[in-house]
């Protein structure tokens, strides 16, 4: 993170470069460390949907990270889509960002936010994040299935 600049937080469109790569980033570590069959994390076209909303963190000029929040009903929603460059980890930007989205779904009223991550330990780091932020271990969700390639988290908003 710049001194003294706070990082920025932006509604993303999808269409830059940054934003592609990061993504391209992203899928090649999931297809990388989990089967193909476990991989859930969405392409930019599936990001685009209107349920999903998409931020990107800026460290002034340089895309610091990514995450989604999709809205599953009227009380859940589901974060999709967390991401920080390889090059720009444990610098804050996650953090920033959960609670970004944590703040948002008060705000919508959401009763419920959930996630699903990897069970492998390429993954910890992940899990200990939302575990810090008072994300609980929980059951498959939405469409998901049980699969011991996979932990689901939950959160109670309120």
């Amino acid at each position: 993170m710049k001194e003294d600049v706070p990082m920025e937080i932006r509604v993303d469109d999808l269409q830059g470069d940054d934003i592609r790569r990061l993504l391209e980033e992203h899928l090649e570590d999931m297809y990388a460390t989990s089967p193909a069959e476990s991989v859930h994390a969405l392409d930019l076209n599936a990001l685009r949907h209107p349920d999903i909303t998409f931020w990107t963190i800026w460290d002034g000029d340089q895309l610091a990270g990514c995450i989604a929040l999709k809205q599953l009903d009227a009380h859940h929603a589901e974060i999709k889509s967390m991401r920080t460059p390889r090059a720009l980890r444990r610098r804050g930007a996650a953090r920033v960002l959960l609670q970004h989205v944590i703040d948002v779904a008060k705000q919508r009223n959401y009763a419920r936010l959930s996630l699903e991550t990897g069970s492998m330990r390429f993954f910890e780091p992940a899990r200990q994040l939302y575990a810090s932020f008072g994300f609980e271990f929980g059951l498959p969700f939405a469409n998901y299935v049980d699969d011991p390639n996979s932990v689901f988290m939950t959160k109670v908003i309120r």
